[in-house]
């Protein structure tokens, strides 16, 4: 029999009382604890948090890869899970991102919108830009890396707790989730998707600023792509 594995929900969060609690219950259906990570919220996110059953880590600092990072160095073994506090991941899918790296197939496991759907990307004209974005980012890294993935900057995703301390993953913003899927491809770990559907968020409205955050990954995909497809070269050449 394999030996149980421990699971830790990391949940970055910033001003959100009334969906914290709904998301962290429904978590702890799936793990074995749940991390909530605050930014510094005005509301009553950490006591609704706490309350609710999860550990809560105060960071003061607002950005999503700072929590995210912080949430990293906190977990030292077993696997983690990222979701965001919004209500806008399924935590009914959190078996289906721990089955392909308990079966020993992946090292990070990404929700996957397109083929799970999303209602933000697909059903709202005024996300139209960032769907694009996305699908372009996701195109040019399956050139650059040779694979076939379908979303690797969704973050509702699984990976292995060393594997994420490996990495060491710089940005400090929305960018993070892509930083860490091409960090892992480009180190060699096995990266797969599976189907997830993304929800509209349970209330209020997403703080991503397309056109403040949206240069910023861009920029920061192609400084990642250029490295790995620089690393390839040498080392074909040596």
């Amino acid at each position: 029999m394999q030996p149980a594995v421990r699971v830790v929900a990391i949940i970055p969060a910033l001003n959100e009382e009334r969906t914290i609690g709904w998301v962290v219950q429904e978590c702890l259906e799936h793990v074995d604890e749940v991390l909530v990570v605050d930014g510094g919220s005005r509301d009553q996110t950490c006591e609704v948090a706490q309350a609710s059953g999860a550990r809560l880590l105060r960071l003061g600092c607002r950005g999503k890869g700072l929590a995210e990072r912080a949430g990293i160095r906190e977990v030292d073994s077993g696997l983690l899970v990222f979701i965001d506090a919004d209500g806008s991941h399924r935590p009914r899918d959190i078996p289906r991102l721990l089955q392909p790296i308990l079966r020993g197939d992946a090292d990070l496991v990404i929700g996957c919108r397109v083929t799970g759907g999303s209602d933000e990307l697909d059903g709202q004209l005024d996300h139209l830009p960032r769907a694009i974005g996305c699908r372009l980012v996701q195109a040019c890294v399956n050139l650059c890396l040779g694979v076939r993935l379908t979303d690797i900057q969704n973050g509702f995703r699984c990976i292995r707790a060393g594997v994420a301390r490996s990495l060491q993953i710089r940005h400090p913003g929305f960018a993070f989730d892509q930083e860490m899927s091409i960090r892992c491809l480009r180190m060699g770990y096995r990266v797969v998707n599976v189907p997830s559907h993304e929800d509209r968020r349970l209330y209020g409205k997403s703080r991503l600023c397309l056109w403040r955050a949206g240069p910023g990954v861009l920029w920061n995909a192609a400084t990642l792509l250029l490295g790995a497809m620089l690393t390839r070269r040498r080392r074909r050449a040596s």
